[in-house]
C-alpha cells in the first residue's frame, strides 16, 4: 500500500469480492458467482415466487424446501463470503493512515470501503440474525460480529457481542461517514456514489423501522438520481448496458466470466434448462401490458416439457449468464419511500410514489386511485413483482413478521408437474434466522449458533 493506485486496486479489489468464487485461495461459494447459495436466487427460492425444476441439476434443493443446517453451502456460504468482502474493505482502512494519501482523497476512499463494510454486515445481520421490525423482542436479540479491523491470524475473542439494534447502528454510522466523505462519480453505477448511499440508507432504516429516516434519505436519493426506469428502457437495464435507473451494480465482463445467472438456468443445443422456474401464480400475477413480463419471463421447450423461465440474468449481449448484478436500484428506493410514507399517515404521497412506478411498467396505464389497506397492499404486490428475484422477496416477509404460502402448483408452464415438498413456513419458526456455518464456529468457538440449529 505505498501509492495512491496501490489503494484504488484493494478498493476495487473489495467490490470484485462481491462477485469471485475465491476463498482462502480455493473455490469456495460467493455472494453471486456460482449455483449454489448465490444471493441472486437465494431470497426468491425460499419463498413462494419460485419452484424447483425436478429436471434441472437440484441445485439448492435443501434450502427450496426449508433444509437449512450449519453444513450447508446453501445457506451457510454467504457468511463466509460477506466476512470475505469485509476482510478486503478492513485491509485498505488497515493502510489509511499510512500518509500516502491525503486530504479528500484519502476521505473518499475511507468512505467508499465503510460503505462496502457496511453492506455486507447489512446482508449478514438480516440473514443470520432477527430483523427490529420482524417481532417486538427482535432489536435486543443477538446480532453478529461487527469486524471493524484487519488481523487474519486472529483465532479467538470474535464472538456475536451487539444486539441487532446495535449492529444497525454501526452499520449506520458507517454509511454516515461514506455519505459525508464520498466523491465518486461513476457512469457505469460499479462504484458506490452519494446517491447509492443515500438509498442504502432508506433500505437500512426501512428494516430497522426508523420511517421518518427513510423518507429523508429516499428524497436525497431521489433528488440525485430520480429516474425509476422508463418504460423504454426497462428492457435494456437487464439485456443491454443501460444503467437508467440503477444506484449500483456489481460489475461483470466477459474477461471475468462470472456466470451469475446460471443459478437459474443454463442453454443445452438451444433449450432453456432450469433449475427454478416461476411460481405458476405468480408468473399469472403479472399482466400483459407490464413490461416486466416479457422482461423477466421466457416461455420455452426442454426435452418436451414447457416452463416459465426466469431469464432476468440471462445475457446482455455476450456470454450467456455474465451479466451486472443490480444490488440497488432507485424503484427499490421509492418502494421504501410509499412503504414509508403510508405508515406515517400520508397516504397521498404514497399513492404518487407507487404511482410514479407503475406509469412506466404499464401500457396503457390508468393510475390507481388505492386507499387504507389496499394501498398498502399493492405497494407491497408492486414491489414483489417489480423486485423479484433481485434477493428482495425473503426478506421482506421477515421484516413484515409473514410467513411463506405457496400456491401447491407444479413447475410446468401450466402449473401441473412437481410442487414443492414444503408449502408453508410460519412466521414464528427459528429458520428465518439462517445457521452461523459449523467452519465458523469451529474456527472462533465464542461465536455461538442461532437457535433451532
Amino acid at each position: 500500500m505505498s501509492s495512491p493506485t496501490a489503494f484504488r486496486m484493494a478498493t476495487d479489489g473489495a467490490y470484485t469480492a462481491f462477485k469471485t468464487v475465491n476463498l482462502n485461495g480455493v473455490g469456495g461459494v460467493s455472494y453471486y458467482g456460482g449455483d449454489t447459495g448465490s444471493q441472486l436466487i437465494m431470497g426468491d427460492l425460499t419463498t413462494d415466487n419460485l419452484v424447483r425444476n425436478v429436471e434441472g441439476r437440484n441445485s439448492n434443493f435443501a434450502a427450496s424446501n426449508f433444509e437449512f443446517s450449519s453444513d450447508n453451502n446453501q445457506t451457510a456460504g454467504l457468511y463466509g463470503a460477506a466476512y470475505n468482502v469485509i476482510a478486503k474493505a478492513n485491509f485498505v482502512l488497515k493502510h489509511i493512515n499510512n500518509g500516502v494519501i491525503t486530504g479528500a482523497e484519502k476521505n473518499s476512499i475511507e468512505a467508499e470501503v465503510r460503505a462496502i463494510r457496511a453492506m455486507a454486515h447489512f446482508d449478514l445481520v438480516r440473514a443470520y440474525a432477527k430483523i427490529p421490525t420482524q417481532s417486538g423482542d427482535a432489536g435486543n436479540s443477538i446480532g453478529i460480529y461487527y469486524s471493524e479491523s484487519f488481523d487474519p491470524t486472529q483465532s479467538g475473542g470474535i464472538s456475536r457481542n451487539l444486539t441487532v439494534n446495535q449492529v444497525y447502528d454501526k452499520i449506520i454510522a458507517d454509511l454516515q461517514f461514506a455519505l459525508n466523505n464520498i466523491n465518486v462519480t461513476s457512469a457505469d453505477k460499479g462504484r458506490l456514489t452519494k446517491a447509492a448511499i443515500y438509498g442504502l440508507l432508506s433500505r437500512v432504516y426501512l428494516y430497522k423501522g426508523d420511517y421518518n429516516n427513510v423518507i429523508s434519505n429516499g428524497q436525497q436519493a431521489l433528488g440525485l438520481s430520480p429516474s425509476v426506469t422508463s418504460r423504454s428502457n426497462f428492457t435494456n437495464i437487464w439485456k443491454s448496458t443501460s444503467t437508467d435507473g440503477v444506484l449500483f451494480q456489481v460489475l461483470n465482463s466477459a474477461q471475468e466470466n462470472v456466470t451469475v445467472g446460471v443459478a437459474y438456468n443454463q442453454t443445452i443445443g438451444g433449450q432453456i434448462r432450469s433449475e427454478f422456474v416461476v411460481d405458476y401464480n405468480f408468473y399469472n400475477s403479472y399482466a400483459s401490458t407490464d413490461i416486466r413480463k416479457s422482461t423477466y419471463f421466457t416461455t420455452g421447450t426442454y426435452s418436451g416439457k414447457t416452463y416459465n423461465n426466469v431469464m432476468k440474468y440471462s445475457t446482455v449481449g455476450g456470454a450467456a449468464n455474465v451479466v451486472p448484478i443490480k444490488y440497488l436500484r432507485t424503484a427499490e428506493v421509492v418502494f421504501n419511500m410509499a412503504e414509508a410514507y403510508y405508515k406515517t399517515g400520508n397516504e397521498a404521497q404514497a399513492l404518487i410514489l407507487l404511482n410514479s412506478i407503475r406509469a412506466e411498467r404499464y401500457s396503457p396505464y390508468t393510475p390507481g386511485t388505492e386507499t387504507g389497506q389496499a394501498l398498502l397492499n399493492a405497494i407491497y404486490n408492486e414491489r414483489r413483482l417489480e423486485l423479484a428475484f433481485e434477493n428482495d422477496r425473503w426478506y421482506t416477509l421477515k421484516r413484515l413478521g409473514l410467513g411463506v404460502q405457496r400456491s401447491g402448483k407444479g413447475h410446468l408452464a401450466d402449473g401441473t408437474g412437481t410442487a414443492p415438498i414444503a408449502q408453508t413456513l410460519a412466521a414464528s419458526s427459528t429458520k428465518w434466522q439462517w445457521p452461523i456455518p459449523q467452519t465458523a464456529i469451529q474456527q472462533n468457538p465464542d461465536i455461538k449458533q442461532n437457535d433451532g440449529y
